[in-house]
C-alpha cells in the first residue's frame, strides 16, 4: 500500500485559497498525479487544501472524501516571552530546544504549554483517525507495525498541510512531531510517499522513500514558493523573518 502527503499550494491565508502560484503548482501536480493509478484521494476540508486537488479531480472525473481530521492541526499555543498564541510549532530554534521533551517521540507533548493548548488530545484525534482509514483499507495498527488484513498495493492521495503532516509521519515512523515541524519542510505542493513493506507474512510497517518531492516544478523549470520557510541569512530582507 502506497500512501502520498501533498500540502497544498502556494496559500493565499486571507482567503484560504491559492496564490496564482499555487494555482499554477496545482495544475503541474495534476499533470503528475493523473498519471498515477490512484485508488482514493481524500482532502482537508480548508479550501487551499480543495483548490490544490481541485485540477487533479476535475482532469480524472474523481471526487475526495472530505476529512475534518486532514485540516491544518489546529492548536493555539501560547510562544515564550510573548503573549502571543500561534500554530503549535511556530517556536525560536533557542525556545523549543530548551525543552528536551520535545525531541522524544513518547514525551514532545508535555510541555506546558502543548498543554494548555491541547496538544496531545488533537494528535491522538489525527492518530486514531488515520489508523481507522488505514484499517479500512485492509492494515490495523497493532502496537508500532500494522497486521496485514488484506494485503494490497492500492495508491491512496492525502491533500492537506504541512502541520498536519508532520503528525501523521510522526505516527507512522515514531518521531517527534515537534522534531519534525522544526526539522523539516514540505513546499507548496510538495508530495510525501510512504509505502508498506511486508518483510514477513502479515507484518507491515510504512518506510518513507520521499519528503515532499517537488520534482512536478522542476520539469516545468519552476522553483517551488517560498512559503513555510524563513529566511536563510538574517540580513536577506527579501526572505521571510519571523
Amino acid at each position: 500500500m502506497k500512501l502520498l502527503i501533498v500540502r497544498h499550494g502556494d496559500p493565499d491565508y486571507t482567503i484560504d485559497s491559492l496564490t496564482e502560484t499555487g494555482w499554477q503548482e496545482a495544475e503541474l501536480l495534476s499533470h503528475r498525479l493523473c498519471r498515477l493509478n490512484i485508488k482514493d484521494f481524500y482532502c482537508s476540508p480548508m479550501g487551499r487544501a480543495r483548490d490544490t486537488a481541485k485540477p487533479t479531480l476535475e482532469k480524472l472525473g474523481r471526487q475526495a472524501e472530505i476529512l475534518p481530521w486532514l485540516r491544518e492541526f489546529s492548536p493555539q499555543v501560547l510562544r515564550p516571552h510573548t503573549n502571543r498564541r500561534s500554530i503549535a510549532w511556530d517556536w525560536l530554534p533557542q525556545d523549543w530546544t530548551a525543552d528536551k521533551r520535545f525531541f522524544d517521540r513518547e514525551h514532545w507533548w508535555d510541555n506546558d504549554r502543548f498543554a494548555q493548548a491541547g496538544v496531545m488530545e488533537e494528535a491522538k484525534w489525527v492518530w486514531q483517525s488515520l489508523d481507522d482509514l488505514l484499517a479500512s483499507h485492509g492494515y490495523r495498527r497493532e502496537g508500532e507495525f500494522y497486521r496485514v488484513e488484506t494485503p494490497n498495493e492500492d495508491t491512496i492521495v492525502f491533500f492537506c498541510h504541512f502541520g498536519v503532516e508532520c503528525v501523521l509521519l510522526s505516527h507512522l515512523l515514531g518521531i517527534s512531531a515537534m522534531a519534525l515541524w522544526q526539522g523539516t519542510c514540505a513546499l507548496p505542493s510538495s508530495i510525501t510517499t510512504l509505502t508498506t513493506e511486508e518483510r514477513r507474512e502479515g507484518i507491515a510497517a510504512f518506510r518513507m522513500s520521499a519528503f515532499g518531492d517537488t520534482s512536478h516544478l522542476y520539469a516545468a523549470d519552476r522553483e517551488p514558493s517560498f512559503s513555510g520557510r524563513f529566511c536563510e541569512t538574517y540580513e536577506n530582507r527579501v526572505q521571510r523573518h519571523d
